[in-house]
């Protein structure tokens, strides 16, 4: 595939990862196998959408640029195009405390918040960090970066935060609660994870495996923690709490970039790849699905039976998959992941395929 990568905090794509758009078998949303059948849908704005979540009955999604960054909604078919609290490139949001809360890699403010997905609020970073990733666990906002002398910032209210020393002077990239504890994953470092009971003292730990791989994406699901990397010859790696990591065969050699879970299932998506979308029993063995489209796709989360996953090309760049139920105002049991997986600012590219 084309080169994925970032520049001036930019994605830029190879032309050859645009060269092709192709429509997989659609089918109507509400007759889909729940992470099986995936069908496509416009976004409100043709963004870069790097993450989505779902809170207080809605799916909200952010954005690295295009006029308004923002984009809601309701059952994950129709969106509506929202302003950001500023122009900066939005890369992960979550949901907790009656609030979304987003974190971006630059601008004067590096946070922003909103009540209702709709109206947005910015507010200083802890740190003028490269903030990648965001979660909500035990009544605290988390957030990882990959620079600055302190790479983790935790707010009880997503207004006000406090910045910490990570474990390990690593790129982090995802970070999620599960099981009592916060778990960050990295790209690079002699321990690419790391575990917080309170998000302010955090142990670093090894992955499964370090010779290769770039930890991207964590999530948690059903007693198991699951870690994806964008390259490597194990792609996969879960843990029951955080600390001992098993390697796992992904479907295809793909840059598996963000995972949720839902109904039962693990779901991962990938930015390249005959298949890039995955499913999970367990975490341990995984099932290759065509995604709606071929296209980057950077982030997936699930709410009410519906699977929805945001992308950062293509023709439609939304896709869902299984059946939306009735309206909840519960938070998910995942978060969000970056678009993907990069070195520090000027560096080699990230992702070459």
């Amino acid at each position: 595939m084309g080169l994925l990568r970032r520049s001036g905090f930019q994605w830029v794509i190879g032309a050859a990862v645009l060269a092709v758009v192709v429509t997989v078998g659609a089918t109507l949303a509400g007759a889909s196998a729940p992470g099986a059948d995936w069908t496509s849908h416009p976004a409100a704005e043709a963004n870069g959408w790097a993450s989505v979540t779902y809170g207080n009955g809605l799916f909200v999604a952010v954005s690295q640029d295009g006029a308004n960054r923002v984009m809601t909604s309701p059952d994950g078919i129709n969106w509506t195009a929202h302003p950001a609290a500023e122009a900066n490139n939005w890369l992960s949001v979550t949901y907790g405390n009656g609030r979304f809360v987003a974190v971006s890699q630059f601008g004067a403010n590096r946070v922003m918040t909103s009540p209702d997905g709709i109206n947005w609020t910015a507010h200083p970073a802890a740190e003028a960090n490269l903030w990648e990733s965001v979660t909500y666990g035990n009544g605290l906002f988390v957030a990882v970066s990959q620079n600055g002398a302190n790479r983790v910032m935790t707010s009880p209210d997503g207004i006000n935060w406090t910045a910490h020393s990570a474990a390990e002077v690593n790129n982090w990239l995802s970070v999620t609660y599960g099981n009592g504890r916060f778990v960050a994953v990295a790209v690079d470092g002699t321990n690419q994870v790391m575990t917080s009971p309170d998000g302010i003292n955090w142990t670093a730990h090894a992955a499964a495996e370090t010779e290769t791989n770039e930890w991207v994406s964590v999530t948690y699901g059903n007693g198991q923690f699951v870690a994806l990397a964008q390259n490597g010859a194990n792609r996969v790696m879960t843990s029951p709490d955080g600390i001992n990591w098993t390697a796992h065969l992904a479907t295809e050699l793909n840059g598996w970039i963000s995972a949720t879970y839902g109904n039962g299932l693990f779901v991962a998506v990938a930015v390249d790849g005959t298949n890039r979308v995955m499913t999970s029993p367990d975490g341990d063995t995984w099932t290759a699905h065509p995604a709606a489209e071929a296209n980057l796709w950077t982030s997936v989360t699930y709410s009410n039976g519906l699977f929805v996953a945001v992308a950062l090309d293509g023709t439609h760049r939304v896709m869902t998959s299984g059946s939306l139920t009735s309206p909840t105002t519960s938070t998910p049991s995942t978060t969000t992941a970056p678009p993907a997986a990069v070195q520090p600012v000027n560096a080699t590219p990230a992702f070459t395929g």
